[in-house]
């Protein structure tokens, strides 16, 4: 029965936490207090280590609640329904953009949503560079890489680790 429970209440976690991993709070913090499988304070410890720890939060504290209630077997439930939502969302999305694919209509939206995602990065990439850059040999460098990169068809990184190698020497050289 315990298992069930598992599933049932960190499936329903993954299922309508929307927004990222801190959006599985009031959720587990309401697995706490109905089931008693842990502590409020043992859940912040919980959560704690999960800010840290590699990988989302909702799915690192979701395995550390199930281990702290059934140990290994329960790390694994919790792990595995708390996952299970968006592993069906995605396979239900892309089950339909394959049947609608050959759409002309969602064509056209694709179509013109690609313009739009290009201009918005643009836009973010401008703004950023407006506020990091405010010297005039940056400005220099950077539209040379970008003409060398352009007009060369080699692999990008090379462009990367040259950025990379003359931001460390004129950051020696206090010259950027």
């Amino acid at each position: 029965m315990l298992f069930v429970q598992l599933v049932y209440e960190f499936f329903k976690t993954g299922l309508f936490s929307f927004g990222g991993g801190y959006a599985t709070l009031p959720f587990l913090y309401h697995i706490s207090e109905t089931y008693g499988w842990f502590t409020s304070k043992q859940l912040s410890d919980m959560i704690a280590v999960s800010t840290i720890t590699p990988g989302p939060l909702g799915v690192n504290v979701a395995t550390f609640s199930g281990f702290a209630t059934a140990g290994l077997l329960g790390a694994f439930v919790a792990t595995t329904a708390v996952v299970l939502p968006s592993y069906i969302i995605v396979i239900i999305v892309f089950k339909l953009l394959e049947k609608f694919r050959q759409n002309k209509h969602v064509q056209a939206a694709i179509y013109a949503l690609k313009p739009a995602g290009c201009g918005l990065l643009t836009a973010v990439g401008i703004q950023i560079f407006r506020e990091n850059v405010t010297n005039l040999w940056a400005v220099f460098l950077f539209i040379g890489l970008l003409i060398l990169s352009c007009k060369s068809k080699r692999d990008p990184l090379i462009y990367l680790g040259i950025s990379a190698i003359l931001g460390i020497i004129f950051g020696i050289f206090h010259l950027i």
